[in-house]
């Protein structure tokens, strides 16, 4: 179903972007990796964090980037992921498949800047066994999403 809401985003704006369903799951960077024969930092993972206000959101990273806190706390104030179970229930994507497309509920989306590092990158498209390729740019504008500096 999750899979199904990313395809409507995408035709919603006529926009054709091929999502590529694997045999394999790719819930991880390191399996998404492997399975789509590149190295680890191209895989965007998509994080969900609550802030001390409330506020919900998601990061989109390269896949091999780690949050910095100092920066973290700089960009957003404090915050912390959500618990899993609370992920599917706000995304509408199941761990694993969580991408900034085709959302639940209208969440603000930020990128960070490690994902300029490539000119393509490949987040999750709303299950544990699908991606598809795209610029961060494509991603950025897409999402409406601001860039941030909060990873190392």
């Amino acid at each position: 179903m999750s899979l199904a809401s990313v395809r409507a985003f995408f035709a919603a704006r006529q926009i054709e972007i091929q999502i590529v369903e694997s045999d394999g799951n790719t819930s991880t960077v390191a399996l998404a990796a492997q399975v789509h024969g590149v190295e680890p930092g191209r895989i965007a993972k998509t994080l969900a964090f609550k802030l001390a206000d409330g506020k919900v959101f998601l990061l989109v990273a390269r896949g091999d980037a780690r949050i910095d806190n100092a920066k973290f706390k700089a960009a957003f104030g404090k915050g912390k992921m959500l618990a899993l179970d609370q992920v599917e229930a706000l995304t509408g994507h199941p761990v694993g498949g969580v991408c900034p497309f085709g959302l639940a509920n209208d969440l603000p989306v930020y990128l960070d800047r490690s994902l300029l590092d490539f000119d393509e990158v490949l987040p999750a498209a709303g299950s544990v066994n699908s991606a598809l390729r795209i610029s961060p740019q494509q991603m950025a504008q897409l999402t409406q999403g601001q860039w941030v500096d909060a990873c190392q």
